[in-house]
């Protein structure tokens, strides 16, 4: 399902869907998810800024004068008094347009305000788990996959033009310093060509996001702790004045919370919802995206119909006494470019890394070709190697690969033979070269067996392959799924590594005894056999063949070194 070029950075639900499947889906949710276009928060309902000084200037003269004598009994000034009077005028508006909400003569929230709170607050935390996901886990990931749908254009250009294998392809001459210098330059060409409306776009998702999930976040908890039952009131009520705070704080998220999420932002929302409930359980990604889709409108709506019932700013005003106050637009979303950016940078930065490895790997298999007479690597069964292969993905599944093809092509048929004699006949100078011929020959004639072994482990029906099937398919948190499966892994890998290390080893004595016994340096640390002569023979056939072992081996140690250099 992936596209061409397409960088799977986790094998999940987002990055499977190719940029065709992406744009059919949000057509297709476009055309049967209903979403309402109106604001959440129509800014022009705030109440403008009531200029007490100004007002009472413009009062008429004996409303001027009943305060003066009035002032002169509360030991209050007529403007205070003023103010006082318009306090009291909005407390009785608020009770008459939302009665039930607040008691401006007690300064206290009532039950009716609580019933509000219970109800924004669902509304809200219906978007949590989504937002959690999508910006506090991987948010380059997700800005990547938006941008593929509003940004279409652009993502397809970051997809194509930077591929260093379409690169090298188009430009034989590049040396591969080269390809990497076009792709850096191509980079930075994308990026600058985005333009101001594309830059909006993407600006207005992040700033909806970033607000929804300061909503999403908000301590409702806390404001809710603060109403307790009354005994006047036959209901729950809360002083004004202990939740303030949280009142300005809650009515500055909802004042920027302006524009509702658009359907590409609610689809890369609930995608990356729904790839982390169960990364191993099919979905069907139309009905459960349209089950959240109809959710996401009904909690907006609700958010919606806080705003329009609930005078949150004129109450803050009546309770805070403070007739110039208005809501502030909260900070947050600018940075998405920086974020998307270093996304990008990364991505083609590790897309560069596999471009050369498999080049590498390339070389090294038909390397490895020449080196097996043009036999083919033997791969093993279960030991997976790779994302796309079947199996335990088992770091090292190269570097076995190669032993055991080196066992069965090479070791076997001719390396064996010519071996066997000294381990049979020949006669050490040095007890300690006779253990260490022994125990290296010894652990390359049993590498097949073990290879196969471990292959077997990792199958449905050995030791580790039961475990991880089980890991996969168990229904458990995410999070300790995760780390079962990722400890199994280790397991296999760990293991297979020490098969590597042996063979190693064994390669590299191996080598050096050989040396020793071909050279035939008295008194280093490895010298000749005793009865050298009569194992080589008089046209000295063995000893050339002896030869020819060594440096299959030293060839063999050398290509071993060179894998697992990409073997990851």
């Amino acid at each position: 399902m992936q596209a061409p070029g397409e960088i799977d950075t986790f094998d999940r639900l987002a990055s499977r869907l190719s940029m065709e499947e992406r744009q059919a889906l949000l057509a297709k949710l476009s055309s049967y998810a209903v979403l309402s276009k109106e604001v959440l928060f129509h800014e022009e309902e705030v109440p403008p800024k009531v200029d007490v000084e100004r007002q009472y200037k413009e009062a008429p003269w004996y409303t001027k004068l009943f305060l003066f004598i009035l002032s002169l009994f509360k030991g209050k000034p007529p403007t205070k008094l003023f103010e006082d009077r318009l306090i009291a005028s909005l407390g009785t508006m608020i009770e008459k347009k939302a009665p039930g909400l607040f008691d401006y003569r007690r300064n206290l929230l009532l039950s009716g305000f609580w019933d509000e709170i219970q109800s924004l607050k669902e509304a809200a935390r219906f978007f949590y788990e989504a937002l959690d996901i999508s910006l506090n886990r991987d948010r380059g990931a997700f800005f990547s996959f938006l941008a593929s749908l509003e940004l279409d254009f652009v993502h397809r250009r970051l997809l194509t033009d930077t591929d260093p294998e379409a690169i090298g392809e188009g430009n034989p001459q590049l040396t591969d310093t080269d390809i990497k210098n076009t792709i850096n330059r191509t980079l930075d060409s994308i990026f600058q060509n985005i333009n101001d409306d594309e830059r909006r776009i993407m600006y207005r998702n992040a700033r909806s996001l970033h607000c929804l999930k300061e909503l999403a976040s908000f301590l409702f908890d806390r404001l809710s702790s603060a109403f307790a039952q009354d005994a006047q009131t036959k209901g729950v009520t809360a002083p004004t004045y202990l939740v303030l705070d949280q009142l300005y704080a809650l009515n500055n998220v909802l004042f920027s919370l302006q524009d509702p999420p658009s359907m590409a932002l609610l689809e890369t929302l609930f995608i990356f919802m729904l790839q982390e409930r169960n990364l191993e359980s099919q979905i069907d990604l139309n009905t459960e995206l349209k089950t959240l889709l109809s959710r996401a409108e009904e909690s907006l709506g609700r958010i919606r119909q806080f705003n329009k019932r609930i005078p949150l700013t004129a109450i803050i005003r009546c309770a805070s006494r403070n007739l110039v106050y208005m809501p502030q637009s909260i900070t947050g979303g600018e940075d998405w470019f920086a974020v998307y950016r270093d996304y990008w940078k990364k991505q083609v930065d590790e897309r560069y890394s596999r471009y050369i490895h498999e080049k590498q790997r390339r070389e090294l298999v038909q390397e490895l070709q020449d080196f097996f007479k043009g036999n083919s690597i033997k791969n093993l069964q279960y030991a997976g190697d790779g994302p796309q292969k079947e199996g335990i993905p088992v770091r090292g599944a190269f570097s076995l690969a190669f032993l055991f093809t080196f066992y069965s092509v090479l070791f076997v048929e001719e390396i064996n033979r010519v071996l066997k004699p000294i381990l049979i006949d020949g006669e050490f100078y040095k007890k300690e070269n006779r253990t260490e011929f022994t125990e290296a020959y010894n652990e390359l004639l049993k590498l097949g067996d073990t290879i196969r072994s471990f292959d077997n482990k990792l199958s449905p029906t050995g030791d580790l392959g039961k475990l991880y099937d089980l890991a996969r398919q168990e229904i458990t948190a995410l999070s300790i799924k995760r780390r079962k499966i990722q400890t199994l892994e280790n397991e296999a890998s760990d293991e297979a590594a020490g098969i590597i290390d042996r063979a190693g080893k064994a390669l590299k004595s191996l080598v050096a005894v050989l040396g020793g016994i071909i050279k035939g340096e008295a008194g280093g640390r490895y010298d000749s056999l005793v009865n050298l002569g009569s194992l080589a023979g008089r046209n000295g056939a063995y000893l050339a063949a002896l030869k020819q072992v060594q440096e299959k081996l030293e060839r063999a140690l050398h290509l071993l070194t060179e894998i697992s250099k990409t073997d990851f």
